[in-house]
């Protein structure tokens, strides 16, 4: 392990004013959001959508990197240049979703576990070698009910999320872990705040105790929020107040930088929330994010698998881009929305 390379490239994706694309949708949420929109699940409609986000015009000012999936990684441009050496020409990472998902974690119902450490070194040198990934990310499910989670499966996910975090390092890719607390469930933001920090502490006991170097590793978190069904949401304030309090309570600082997943936030809540955190500091690490939803669905919405509409689902995506660029140095203003409607 090149601690030293790996702490570069870390630092090097929580650069000032970029964040990540998370465009690694598994084929169950691009069936999802595709069908929004009465958009075909072709391989062709998948490999234009990305094509759209990967050439928009000037993103690599707003994006240090961009999470694949594993058939994304093995596609090309319509030019034939492969979607890693676009992104690499212009000066943007390409990284690898290298986890199998959430499956049910057996004799505790309702919870899941993620799987996809069996095969996961050999992966993860052709991912390097073939198409030159500098990062990874694994997704842990957290859910909110009655009786959960409970103290096991919080420890299984962590194990798997550092045994993961393990071998990237070993193959000298950086690990993001997302531990994800979801918002789904009629949870105060209270009880958020209470499992989100029993999820990171068991987490970054497990790094530990792995020996995971923690400088050369990305945290990407839920923002500590009210569940979706809670009947008192939290507002812009408490949200960025709960969540900076539970990230220094139980976030190392030897952590080079935390990249927010929107977890199921619509795009303006997702950059408001950002730049309330920003705000707040300074802070021992690098505060990012690492949108999917929240950076491509006005896009999506515009698109509609039209070709002649890609122009404006570009500009839109660029928009969200620059937004949550200002957001992420606590320089958006909810002026900068006004943009949108040009």
């Amino acid at each position: 392990m090149d601690g030293a390379q790996l702490e570069r490239t870390a630092k090097q994706l929580v650069a000032p004013a970029k964040g990540i694309l998370a465009a690694d949708e598994s084929m169950t949420t691009i069936e999802r959001r595709f069908g929004s929109v009465q958009i075909p699940v072709t391989v062709e409609n998948r490999q234009a959508y990305r094509q759209m986000f990967f050439t928009a015009p000037q993103i690599e000012q707003f994006l240090s990197g961009v999470i694949l999936h594993d058939e994304t990684i093995r596609q090309n441009a319509a030019d034939g240049t492969s979607f890693p050496k676009l992104l690499q020409g212009r000066g943007i990472l390409p990284g690898i979703k290298v986890d199998m998902g959430a499956h049910p974690l057996a004799g505790f119902p309702e919870e899941v576990v993620t799987e996809g450490l069996d095969g996961l070194r050999e992966r993860l040198n052709e991912y390097r070698d073939s198409f030159g990934a500098t990062f990874a990310k694994w997704r842990a499910v957290i859910t909110i009910g009655p009786d959960r989670p409970t103290s096991f499966c919080m420890a299984a996910n962590a194990h798997a999320l550092a045994r993961y975090a393990a071998m990237c390092q070993e193959a000298g890719i950086v690990p993001i872990v997302e531990p994800e607390v979801v918002m789904d469930g009629d949870h105060t933001i209270e009880r958020c705040a209470e499992v989100s920090a029993q999820a990171l502490t068991c987490m970054y006991d497990q790094m530990r105790e792995q020996r995971v170097h923690l400088p050369g590793s990305l945290l990407k978190p839920n923002m500590i929020v009210s569940g979706k069904s809670c009947s008192v949401q939290a507002d812009v304030k408490q949200v960025a107040e709960a969540t900076v309090r539970i990230l220094r309570d139980n976030v190392p600082p030897q952590v080079t930088g935390i990249v927010f997943l929107s977890g199921g936030q619509k795009p303006q809540p997702a950059t408001a929330h950002l730049h309330a955190i920003n705000t707040l500091g300074p802070h021992p690490w690098q505060i990012s994010f690492s949108y999917a939803r929240a950076l491509q669905e006005p896009a999506l919405d515009a698109w509609r698998g039209v070709a002649a509409n890609v122009p404006e689902a570009q500009r839109l995506f660029q928009h969200r881009a620059r937004c949550n660029s200002a957001a992420r140095d606590g320089r958006y203003s909810e002026a900068m929305e006004s943009v949108a409607a040009a």
